[in-house]
């Protein structure tokens, strides 16, 4: 996900860098004809990069664009990307980290901070404060809660960790 300008200008420039690998593969004729799947694998493997890219790119315009007088929908299959939707409300509604800060009573360094670590590191409590000063509702939520396999033992922190890990969707910085 890009969080600002300085990262939408960084994923541009490597948006190039890809575009001109797969163009120098596309002319290597030699490595088509002598390694055919090698050379798929690595041109899908690019191509799959780019597309990841370009549709980062075009969420980040697609948010820093929208009329912040109008509402936004964001919507989330995880509880592990509310801090996504957190990011993405403030840079929709074209608040500064300072001006987030100050509706919140939060410091810009905290909002700052927690932002760069995905809000792992905020109290429930500023997570609220942060919910609160976005203004941000939810409708027609709906929670699952299977009974009928529902654990009866305690999970474990390494078990909960593992969890996370294999279910977390990869980011740019990871």
């Amino acid at each position: 996900m890009i969080k600002d300008e300085k990262e939408y200008k960084v994923t541009q420039d490597i948006i190039g860098e890809f575009e001109k690998s797969i163009a120098a593969m596309e002319r290597d004729e030699a490595r088509k004809t002598n390694d055919p799947d090698g050379w798929e694998l690595m041109r899908s493997s690019l191509q799959s990069h780019l597309d990841k890219l370009k549709a980062e790119i075009a969420e980040y315009e697609r948010l820093t664009s929208h009329n912040h007088q109008s509402p936004i929908v964001l919507k989330i299959d995880d509880l592990d990307y509310l801090p996504q939707i957190l990011i993405k409300a403030r840079m929709a509604a074209k608040l500064s980290h300072q001006e987030l800060a100050n509706l919140a009573g939060l410091t810009e360094e905290q909002i700052k901070r927690y932002e760069d670590n995905d809000y792992e590191d905020a109290s429930f409590l500023d997570v609220r404060f942060v919910i609160d000063a976005l203004d941000i509702k939810i409708q027609n939520g709906e929670f699952l809660i299977p009974l009928d396999t529902l654990r009866r033992t305690p999970i474990t922190k390494e078990e909960l960790l593992a969890s996370q890990t294999i279910n977390r969707k990869p980011s740019r910085r990871n």
